[in-house]
């Protein structure tokens, strides 16, 4: 790196990294994944909110989303909870969204909320996955979470970092130990970064530092009737390994 003092430091968070990343994306991501943004599914695997119920009836609660993108599933709970908002750091995603939601533009590791404002806090593959401070997003999601208040996120299956970005590719190559993966500009500037949690890294950061309880952990399977290849995941390799794991969580 240049000692030369006009020139600016490198921007090395992943915040602003994957906020620039993510506004530059969201015309294609969304022009490529209609179906799956179209309502409250919690993964590729398209497990929808409906059936699976996984927040239970919010009917009388305040509903918090993670990292919403253009929300359609904040847009889904919408007159089904009491009140239902969400977040996102990328104004580029929440452009897509529809109009007159209750969004805000913000970043996980500090919330704009006050201090017990939700009864239920969720993630469909928002936020978490982007984030190295781990242990600072889960200790924001605690503070705004009521006590014994509902924590559920979907990301990725821990089994699946170890498979290429390929959906047809079905041979072990990547390091399940390795924990990030990042990508920079020729000045050295962080320009992506998605972080890698093992299952036993999840069960430390929630359970043992986070103040959570894990009551259950969902693997879904591939549907037999679903074709539809997103990214990464696939029949080809839904039906041998899991691609998505949930969690449901209460705050202690």
């Amino acid at each position: 790196m240049s000692a030369d003092s006009q020139s600016p430091a490198p921007r090395f968070s992943p915040s602003h990294a994957n906020r620039q990343f993510w506004d530059s994306d969201a015309r294609d991501y969304h022009a490529a994944h209609e179906e799956y943004l179209s309502s409250f599914y919690w993964c590729p695997e398209m497990l929808h909110e409906e059936q699976a119920q996984l927040l239970g009836d919010v009917s009388t609660s305040t509903v918090l989303e993670l990292g919403c993108g253009s929300a359609p599933c904040t847009a889904w709970l919408q007159g089904r909870a009491r009140f239902a908002t969400g977040f996102d750091i990328s104004r580029g995603m929440l452009t897509h969204a529809p109009g007159g939601l209750p969004l805000v533009q913000a970043d996980v590791l500090a919330l704009p909320y006050s201090n017990d404002s939700f009864d239920v806090v969720f993630s469909a593959f928002g936020a978490l996955p982007f984030i190295a401070n781990i242990d600072q997003a889960l200790a924001e999601v605690h503070r705004v979470l009521k006590p014994g208040g509902r924590f559920v996120f979907s990301t990725n299956h821990p089994m699946r970092w170890i498979f290429p970005d390929d959906p047809a590719n079905l041979t072990a190559e990547l390091p399940y130990f390795d924990r990030a993966y990042i990508e920079s500009d020729a000045e050295g500037n962080l320009t992506y970064a998605e972080f890698h949690r093992t299952v036993g890294d999840w069960l430390r950061a929630l359970q043992t530092r986070g103040g959570f309880l894990i009551e259950d952990i969902l693997e879904p399977v591939w549907p037999e009737d679903l074709d539809l290849t997103w990214g990464q995941w696939s029949r080809e390799r839904g039906e041998i390994f899991p691609g998505t794991i949930i969690f449901v969580c209460v705050r202690q």
